[in-house]
């Protein structure tokens, strides 16, 4: 709808949508003048400072390229495993990932060339981006991550231009459910795993508006 016909606009479903977005701004504006707000937002920072991403991008969309990608992911994850599960802090888990980079490389290409390709592959370690997401905590329930800057391991395979796919690599949630619930709750903080166990759906999303809104100011 053009911005002079949404003021402009009489009828009931007018009305109806104008109400609906004031409804919806002054509920965001009053969760975030709230002092629960506050304490929401420093530990959705906390979480953020107590967790190593995973992300992987294949070399194109292709259905061929897509699958390798999942081939790759599940090599590494097998042959890193005890990077993480010996690493007590997230700190010690970057250093034992920055000491195994180019191992980690060569388990992906090893991977690539027994199915057939010949891609290359760049490992390294990152701050990046990532929108809120669930992750499945046991058979009962999800873990709500929220959006924000992240440090992570990136691999890109090939020309790193296709979708991506990525998951927890400290505490291990890469791993199955039940045991990466049991890996999440040895790291962080009862009042992280609230936030990450919590019905927080509105407080999640205002998160994510300003963090967006913030990396678009950085970028533009």
């Amino acid at each position: 709808m053009e911005i002079k016909k949404y003021f402009t606009d009489s009828s009931k479903e007018g009305h109806l949508l104008r109400f609906k977005i004031a409804l919806g701004i002054g509920t965001m504006f009053a969760i975030i003048i709230s002092s629960s707000f506050t304490s929401f937002a420093e530990v959705c920072d906390d979480i953020r400072s107590d967790t190593l991403r995973f992300h992987i991008l294949a070399n194109s969309d292709s259905k061929q390229d897509q699958a390798l990608k999942l081939k790759v992911r599940d090599a590494v994850l097998k042959e890193t495993n005890e990077l993480f599960s010996i690493a007590g802090t997230k700190q010690l888990a970057k250093e034992n990932v920055a000491e195994s980079l180019k191992d980690i490389e060569k388990i992906a290409e090893k991977e690539i060339n027994i199915n057939g390709y010949n891609y290359k592959v760049k490992a390294y370690q990152t701050n990046m981006y990532f929108d809120t997401i669930k992750y499945p905590k046991d058979n009962k329930g999800e873990y709500t991550l929220p959006a924000g800057n992240y440090d992570a391991v990136r691999i890109e395979i090939g020309k790193g231009a296709g979708k991506n796919w990525f998951c927890v690599l400290f505490p291990q949630l890469c791993v199955p459910a039940a045991a990466g619930e049991e890996k999440a709750k040895s790291i962080y903080s009862d009042k992280e795993i609230d936030v990450l166990e919590g019905e927080y759906e509105m407080k999640f999303a205002v998160v994510e508006f300003f963090t967006k809104l913030g990396k678009d100011k950085k970028t533009g």
